[in-house]
């Protein structure tokens, strides 16, 4: 019979997690590290990175920091050689950064445009280069991006950002297409609310923190924790026949038309 707790053991795996100063980042190194993955925090934030390293390592895990700005291709490239030069093999590799410049089309400036496609499309594009490279090479590997709701769903202002995001997840169909014949694995997740220091001062706005709860069939807003047991999935050898796909973490966000309003009553009796 199969073991299927070893399945999602991650001890004596390798990993990096781009973006791990703060939020879903932060949360996923953490979970990894839980599991027993070495991991290496990376972050434009280098001081944050290595605070969740250092975390990880008061509760007994094995974790590094690195700084890489997300956005640039030198930074990555030199995050991968630094990445190879602590492990002997590379199993887990995460990239979680993102920006949104919330404005209409009709605002947006071509510096907008240029930071948000910068940072979400070409960013991915460069991790997926530099760590995917390293994984061909030794027929192995798990690769996991960060896409969102808004690559499905939208509302005005949220366009480009919701177009890089599904962008994103055509990147992961075409590269796992590519890469899989030499035995890695593409996905991404994709969340709807998470609450994270950045987007705390939604709560700011009760009225707007409702509102987004009352998209989700739960009526709450995720915590980070919950997106990182999915990127921990993905990571795992439990999904070891998953690649090509986006997983949708949104509390049903996607799976309603709208907020779930007007069922005042739900018989649960027989």
């Amino acid at each position: 019979m199969t073991d299927y707790r070893k399945l999602f053991d991650l001890t004596g795996k390798t990993a990096v997690v781009l973006g791990a100063a703060s939020g879903i980042g932060k949360s996923s190194a953490e979970a990894l590290a839980n599991l027993g993955a070495s991991v290496v925090c990376a972050d434009r934030a280098r001081e944050g990175a290595e605070a969740t390293a250092a975390g990880i390592r008061g509760q007994g895990g094995s974790a590094d920091s690195a700084a890489c700005d997300a956005a640039n291709a030198d930074d990555v490239n030199a995050l991968a050689t630094v990445v190879m030069k602590k492990f002997p093999q590379l199993d887990i590799a995460v990239t979680t950064p993102g920006l949104n410049i919330r404005k209409t089309i009709l605002d947006y400036t071509e510096e907008d445009l240029d930071r948000v496609i910068n940072l979400n499309i070409k960013g991915t594009v460069w991790f997926f280069q530099a760590f995917g490279r390293i994984m061909v090479k030794q027929q192995r590997g798990s690769l996991i991006a960060c896409s969102s709701v808004r690559a499905v769903t939208i509302e005005p202002g949220l366009a480009v950002y919701g177009s890089t995001k599904a962008a994103i997840g055509l990147l992961v169909k075409g590269f796992a297409s590519e890469v899989g014949r030499f035995g890695v694995r593409v996905n991404a997740i994709a969340p709807s609310i998470v609450e994270t220091a950045l987007t705390a001062p939604f709560k700011q706005r009760p009225e707007i923190h409702k509102l987004y709860a009352g998209h989700t069939v739960f009526n709450r807003w995720s915590s980070a924790d919950e997106v990182a047991t999915a990127v921990a999935y993905l990571a795992s050898d439990a999904a070891s026949y998953v690649s090509g796909s986006t997983l949708f973490v949104d509390g049903g966000w996607t799976g309603i038309d709208g907020p779930p309003t007007g069922l005042t009553q739900l018989n649960s009796g027989n």
